[in-house]
Order: structure tokens, then sequence, then C-alpha cells
């Protein structure tokens, strides 16, 4: 047996049903069956969109397609990414952890960024592939390898991370496109969900009698924070109370919804960008801060700033929302949106960088603009991230609990319904695999493939129960999580102390209680350890 395998022994995982199970159901999930039989699966991911900007989720941007995606299906409320954009997306296309991949940092193999997957960690396509389906992809990658070799039918892949008018780098069927003539029209929210219409136009036409799988991935709100003037214009005088009031009003809508009913934490003053650049801070000028102090103590030119850019964020949102709006629209017009599994989620908390890049930071630029370089800042990323704490690259709640909204007609039978069990990224593809009528693979192309550490979510589409999970387990820049129940221990840094955390009562990470149960601290101490180990010697072993 393969060394990696022996390591993985006696751990618990869970893949798919028996295919004995799924044929009942789904009539066995052979790729000549109708796309009436199973569901197709549109998988939308925004980039950098914290906990609670969304209307059902206490926000006060306006979200109705997502809102009504999440009254009429299931909102989550316990559901996790890894911290990051690239991990995040490695573990929802392949099913594992990103360091069992080596898309995120393990020692003594090329990993992270730049990590090349393991030739058995194939892309969720691939395994729909033999079950009849079709893949899609529109907007963000950051993934490793082309995307047709990775099971996609069609591709429209925005590399350019630093423009949202006029992108110079993006790629469709893996070609590079032309660059984008500045000033015109292009806004890339809109053109990331042009591409996912006309794919599904294309599907109706050509492949109606099979089901489909659209992974729609969205780089808004992400920064640069650039709008179109007319969404900014909505949101210009809306966050001029201040990051204070917003979090609180939100965190008192989330209870009223049922979402959080723990208290609220003290906003985290000194706890800044997770990257320090003081070149960047002088070229925003005085109206720049980089610590959510509190509102009262803010100049007027600096309030003023830094309302501008929450309502740039909003703008980015409400655009992105109207249109996933016209992406359901074409759906209904198909006939498909009754049978279509629809999953809404974000990659990682919102974003407390600052930062200047692309094309630079022009203050005389109108702000949103082409011209102009925004971040969002940690005064309202802890807002956009409420009531939990910290920020995108830390795994405390704020950098990795996601919105996570499943709508499905036909298949969710608890609509409307939160659901409270854990869950995480890992977790999409063996619920995807599942409800196609597949099995999770033993070998690949001659390679043995270990099993996925993710469970399927399925179960919780009729009601909330525990799923049987073993833990669930972070690590990015240092920073490190384990959770095993309701027990949290976390360290941001690498030479960080240890803090526990009892997440029933304690979402927010307020009372440390690694000093008084030093004994459940260790415990769960080597339980990360042992999964790091074993990862490790994962990404280290395999081809």
């Amino acid at each position: 047996m393969k060394h990696w395998l022996v390591r993985l022994k006696g751990m618990r995982w869970v893949a798919a049903l028996a295919l004995g199970l799924l044929g009942s159901v789904y009539g066995g999930g052979q790729a000549g069956e109708t796309a009436a039989a199973r569901p197709n699966v549109l998988l939308m991911v925004a980039d950098d969109m914290g906990f609670s900007d969304a209307g059902c989720y206490g926000g006060e941007v306006a979200t109705p397609n997502l809102d009504e995606l999440g009254y009429n299906g299931l909102r989550f409320t316990q559901f996790y990414n890894t911290a990051r954009c690239w991990p995040t997306r490695a573990a929802i296309l392949t099913g594992y952890y990103a360091q069992q991949v080596r898309r995120d940092t393990v020692p003594g193999v090329r990993s992270g960024g730049g990590g090349v997957r393991p030739k058995w960690a194939r892309l969720l396509p691939e395994l729909l592939k033999p079950l009849g389906y079709r893949s899609y992809h529109s907007g963000k990658w950051h993934i490793d390898g082309p995307r047709l070799a990775g099971g996609f039918d069609r591709s429209y892949s925005l590399e350019d991370h630093d423009r949202f008018f006029a992108p110079r780098n993006h790629l469709e069927d893996d070609r590079r496109l032309p660059p984008v003539e500045p000033g015109g029209d292009h806004y890339v929210t809109t053109a990331i969900a042009d591409h996912a219409i006309r794919c599904l136009k294309e599907h109706a036409a050509e492949h109606a009698g099979r089901p489909f799988f659209h992974y729609l991935c969205f780089t808004a709100p992400h920064f640069p924070l650039q709008a179109r003037p007319e969404d900014f214009a909505r949101y210009r005088d809306t966050y001029g109370r201040g990051w204070d009031a917003v979090r609180l009003e939100r965190w008192r809508r989330m209870q009223a919804m049922g979402i959080m009913g723990h208290e609220l934490p003290p906003l985290e003053r000194e706890v800044g960008p997770p990257y320090h650049f003081p070149e960047a801070l002088a070229k925003l000028g005085p109206g720049e801060i980089n610590r959510p102090v509190p509102w009262t103590e803010l100049t007027e030119e600096q309030r003023q700033f830094q309302a501008t850019k929450m309502a740039l964020h909003a703008a980015m949102i409400d655009r992105m929302d109207r249109d996933i709006g016209r992406v359901l629209a074409q759906l209904r017009a198909m006939g498909e949106f009754e049978n279509t599994l629809v999953l809404f989620l974000s990659d990682n908390g919102a974003s407390a960088e600052i930062m200047v890049r692309g094309d630079g930071h022009d203050p005389q630029a109108p702000p949103g603009s082409a011209g102009s370089y925004l971040c969002l800042g940690p005064g309202w990323s802890s807002a956009a991230n409420t009531p939990l704490r910290r920020h995108k690259t830390w795994v405390h709640e704020g950098g990795i609990a996601t919105p996570l909204i499943a709508h499905w007609p036909r298949g969710i039978r608890d609509a409307g319904a939160l659901r409270h069990e854990p869950g995480h990224v890992i977790d999409v593809a063996p619920t995807v695999v599942e409800l196609a009528g597949g099995q999770w693979p033993e070998a690949w192309a001659g390679q043995p493939v270990p099993p996925s550490p993710g469970l399927s979510l399925r179960p919780l589409f009729a009601r909330d129960q525990a799923l049987g999970r073993d833990c669930l387990w972070w690590q990015h820049e240092g920073n490190r999580a384990v959770r095993v129940g309701d027990w949290k221990l976390v360290a941001a840094g690498k030479d960080a102390s240890w803090e526990l955390y009892d997440l029933k009562v304690d979402r927010g990470e307020m009372r440390n209680l690694a000093g008084r149960e030093p004994d459940r601290a260790r415990a769960l101490e080597e339980v990360w350890t042992r999964h790091f180990e074993r990862f490790s010697a994962l990404a280290q072993s395999s081809p």
C-alpha cells in the first residue's frame, strides 16, 4: 500500500453514497440520463465578500437576487473557506485541503500559489464528465493548469485582478484575448455574467438533454474598489454614520434572523492590514487610515474618504447581484431553474489589505474609476465580517467564515431554513459528485486516489443534523486552527500562542480558554499537528 495511504489510515473520511442508493433516487447516474433526472449545478463564488454583506445575512447592501435564493433555499451559518483565494478555489474544485494538493504551503515541496497539483488531484469537471455532465467556467481561475484540460468544455478566464474596466489579461477557452480598450462600457462583473449566459444559451440549444455544471467566479468586491458611477451613486450617502454604527446594525439584524445569537465582540482597534505598505498609505493621502479607530476620532476628511470606500464596496456587490439576476433569468428561460442546485459563497472573509497595484492611484481621479486604486481596509472589513473577528488571511472566524446559500426547488425539502451544522469548501465536490450519481474515484489514470476529506452536504437539504465529521483544519501563512465539535484552537502566526474557544457560546472568539483548559488545548494541538504531518506527507510523496 502506498506510503500516504498508510498514513491516512484511521482518519474518518466520508465520500459519496453507494450507487445502489443513488440509483433509486437519480436513476443510476449513467451518462445517458436526461438533465431532469439529476440536478444541474451553478456554483457562484464571490471574491473578498464579507460574512454579513448580503441582505439575507444581515447586510444593508441591496442583494434581492441572493436574498431570494437564501430565503427560498438554505442559509448556512457555520460554513468555512481557507482564508485566501487560491487555496479555497483548489479545495472547492478538488474536494481536498489545499495543502493535500500542494496549493497552499507545505514544507519540502513546491507548493502554495505556485504549487502544481498531484496527478491524482482531478478537478470536479473531470469527475462529472463520465457522468454525462458538460462543464463551464466564467471568471476568476487562480488554479494551476489549463481550464479545458481540467474538464471544462468552455471557459472565460479573467487573469487581470487589477482592473475592472479595461482588463489586459483574459482568455477564452485557454486562448489569450486582446486587451480591452480603455474608456468603453466594459465592466468585468457584467462581462463574466455575459459569458455565463452565452454558455447557458449554447447548452440549451445544443446539449439540452445533458445536465451541466457551471463554475461562475466573480472578482467583486475584491480590490481595487472600482464601480460603475450609477452603482456608486446609489450608496454615496449611505455610510457616513461609520463602521461602528453599521456593524451594530448588522449584528442586530443577524440576531433577529437567527443567524448569530452571541454577543457582539468589541472591534479590535489595534489590528490593521496583514501586510504593511507605507508607500501605499503615502500615495492614498491623509484620508486613508490603517486601523479601525472609533469613527468619532476620524477627521472630516478621513470620514468622507472611508465612507466612500464602503460605498464602492457595496456598489460592487450590488452590481454582482444584478448580474446574478440575469444569469438566474436565463435558467428560468431554459426551464432549468427548478432543477438547478445554485450555490453561492465567498472565497475568504472581507479584506483588511491596503495597497496600490496595477495602474496606480491618481488622487484626482473620481473614486471608483479606472484611475483610482482603493482597498476596503480594516475598519470596513470588520463591519463586512460582522460579528466575527479578524479578516482575510487570518484563520480566526472573520477570515474563514463564508455565507453559503443553497437553492434547489426540486431537491431541498426544508426551504427557507438555516443550517447551523459546520461545513467547509472541501464538501462542495463530494456533494456534487453524489448528486450527479457518481462515486469518489479510488484511482485515476493508474494513480491511486486518497479519499476526499469532504462530506456530502446532501443530508442537510432535508434537515439540520450532524454529519459525523471528525474535525476541520486550517493553515495559511503560519495562521493555524482546528475545530473539533464546538471547540476551536487557533493561533495568529507560526510563533503565536494557541487560543482556545468554545464556539457554541463564543463565536466572536472573545474568551480564550487555553489557560483554563490546558488538557483540551493540548489534545487539539495534537489533532492539528497530526493532520499537518499527514497532509505534508501526502503532498511530498505524490507524483
